[in-house]
């Protein structure tokens, strides 16, 4: 099982690795040629960094539109709630209003 979960995570590495490579080249690319003003090509970094922060933004807000719902587990829980609230009031401590 080890050698198996290190080869994966060395995978992500290597892919993520070859990302970053892959960005630089293109951005010290764009520093030596005239294509992009320098003023805009120093501030790419900046861009990519605010782009890497909304896609995991993005990517949070749909994981949780996409939340599965466990209405078996939501009974459960609320039944240790009500065991709960018994078991406290048992001990004296206010639990508020049901």
């Amino acid at each position: 099982m080890w050698p198996q979960l290190y080869h994966r995570s060395m995978k992500h590495i290597v892919k993520i690795m070859t990302l970053l490579v892959g960005i630089s080249a293109l951005w010290f690319g764009l520093l030596k040629t005239s294509m992009v003003p320098s003023s805009h090509t120093l501030l790419l970094p900046i861009y990519f960094i605010m782009c890497l922060g909304c896609y995991g933004l993005l990517m949070v807000g749909v994981g949780l539109m996409r939340f599965p719902t466990c209405p078996q587990e939501a009974l459960l829980l609320q039944q240790d709630v009500i065991e709960a609230k018994g078991y406290l009031k048992q001990r004296g401590v206010d639990v508020g209003s049901e």
